[in-house]
This record gives C-alpha cells, structure tokens and sequence, in this order.
C-alpha cells in the first residue's frame, strides 16, 4: 500500500509519482530470442525503381482531411464546473490550474511526431480515484492552447457521465457509430460554447463494447477524427482497468497512457496489475492525484494572486 500522506520533493506530478511507485519493472517485456540465418540462402530480390517518366504521369493520391464538427453548441455550465471542483475556463490562476498546464506541457512534448498520433488514454486501477476529474481538467487545460482542437471522449461505457458533468445533452456516441456503420461519427460529436472544445459522448450501451473496441472499424473511426488534422488531440476517458476491460484494448489506440494514481489510497498490488495490462500498448505515465502538499514545498497559484493578470 502507498502509505505516504504528504508529498516532498521537487517536480511535476508524474515524477513525484514515479518516485513512490517504482513500475517499470512491470513494462519490461522479454527480449525476443536470436535466429539463425543459414548461409546458403539465396539473396533477397531488391525492387527496380519505377522509370522516371511513369512516376511523373502518375497522380497524386488524395489527401484526407478530417471533417469539421458542425453540429450546433451547446453551452458548458460553468457554475457546476465551479460547485463540482473543476478548472473554469478564463478564471483567474489557481495551483491546481498551474499542476495541469505543467502536465499538458509534459505530454504535448511527449505526443509531438509521435508514430501514435495525439491520442491520450486516462485511466485508473479503480473507480474512485479521479480519472475522469483529471480527464475532464486536463481537456479544459489544453483547449486554453491558442492552437489545439481537443477533443474529449467519454469511452466509460458501463458508467458515462462526462457529458452530465459539463452540463451538455448527450445523444448518439462513440458505440453507436462502432455498432452501426450507418452512424457517422463527426455527427455523434458535441461542439462546446469553447470554440477549441468538442466532446464525444459513449453511446448507447452495448453487452460487446470491448469486442467492438477491438475491430478494425474502431481504428478507421479514429483516423477519420484526427487525419489531416495535426492539431486536434483525443483524449479517452476509460473505464477502471482492473473492472472492465475495454481500457486495455483503448490503451492500444493510444500514444500515451495516463494512470491516475490516488494518492494515500491506490494499492501499489493494484497499480502494479494495471500496468501490466496495458504493457505493450501505450507510453505509460503516472499521475499521482489528491496530494497533500507540505506548507514549505512547491505551491502554485500564489505568485499570480499577488497582482492581476495584465
């Protein structure tokens, strides 16, 4: 068990939750064994360039462009974001405000050129540890970029609630438009009173979400959301690791694989087996939530409060 209540030290939340939960032993994976290759093989035939005047006359392929969302806006409620402990958005600096910008600048660097595309996957071992609390912040975080289309999707299936938690009106999601290739997906996609700010509601629930998450069909949808369109990042709100299994298969549609750990309450037993399932999919990273903060250590927001915001 993570028996620390206070947090010391320097540096972001990942690192300080890297600090306590030592998991990379879990992402190890075993070395492929050595082949040997007979000599007498014969050579591999190397492919002849085509002539240049064939590769002149041909045409260019299409390039696809992901489609605009043109649905009309809803408006988010910002005062139930402010009752339920959310990041408002255009209010003043807060610590918990500068913890998420620090995290988004940590994963912007970390999703630029990545072979993944810019998907990111938050995901906890158990419910209750404030996966979708950190899912939704950083969304709201990242659609402040100046440059960026965020796109959140609610992929927690068995319990969605992202919607409700904005206060917006959800209709045909991510489900529907997996189950039935009739429903096109950017028609599924909730735009926000924040220009930068889409959201993708699951669906109507389905008793082979994680069979459907595993097709093929789920990878072109995706493709179909983002190509074209480096700016736009996806972010998947999933389903405990270790109580339903579409997060691991989401994991493997991912670049990157944020685990929220709570702190003083996730078990490092538990930590440990969801690492393990999402070994061999997405970069994994830790992000330790609910930390105490010793009244000497690293405390944001009080530098902006001394004067306002020119």
């Amino acid at each position: 068990m993570n028996q620390h209540s206070s947090i010391k030290g320097r540096g972001s939340l990942i690192e300080r939750a890297t600090e306590i939960y030592d998991f990379n032993a879990a992402l190890r994976g075993r070395a492929a064994p050595a082949v040997d290759v007979p000599a007498d093989l014969p050579p591999v035939p190397v492919a002849q360039p085509a002539p240049a005047a064939f590769m002149a006359d041909a045409p260019a392929a299409p390039t696809f462009r992901a489609p605009a969302w043109t649905g009309p806006a809803q408006a988010i409620d910002r005062i139930k974001l402010v009752e339920d402990g959310f990041l408002r958005p255009d209010s003043a600096v807060t610590t918990m405000s500068e913890e998420f910008r620090l995290l988004k600048r940590d994963l912007l660097s970390q999703l630029h050129n990545n072979p993944r595309g810019n998907r990111i996957l938050v995901c906890s071992a158990h419910s209750g540890e404030g996966k979708t609390f950190c899912a939704i912040n950083l969304a709201l975080s990242l659609a402040a970029e100046k440059d960026r289309e965020i796109l959140l999707v609610d992929a927690d299936f068995g319990k969605p609630g992202i919607p409700a938690q904005l206060g917006l009106e959800a209709g045909p999601g991510l489900m529907d438009a997996l189950a039935d290739p009739m429903v096109a997906i950017e028609d599924c996609v909730i735009r926000t009173d924040i220009p930068s700010l889409a959201v993708l509601p699951a669906g109507h629930r389905s008793h082979n979400d994680t069979e459907y998450l595993a097709s093929a069909r789920t990878e072109q949808l995706l493709k179909r959301l983002t190509d074209g369109r480096p700016e736009r990042i996806v972010i998947f709100d999933s389903p405990p690791l270790l109580a339903a299994s579409p997060a691991a298969v989401l994991a493997s549609h991912a670049a990157i694989a944020l685990l929220v750990v709570r702190a003083d309450k996730t078990p490092e037993s538990a930590l440990r087996d969801a690492v393990g399932l999402l070994k061999g999919g997405a970069q994994v990273q830790l992000l330790l939530n609910a930390v105490r903060f010793n009244s000497g250590g690293r405390r944001f927001g009080s530098y902006y409060a001394k004067g306002e915001a020119q």
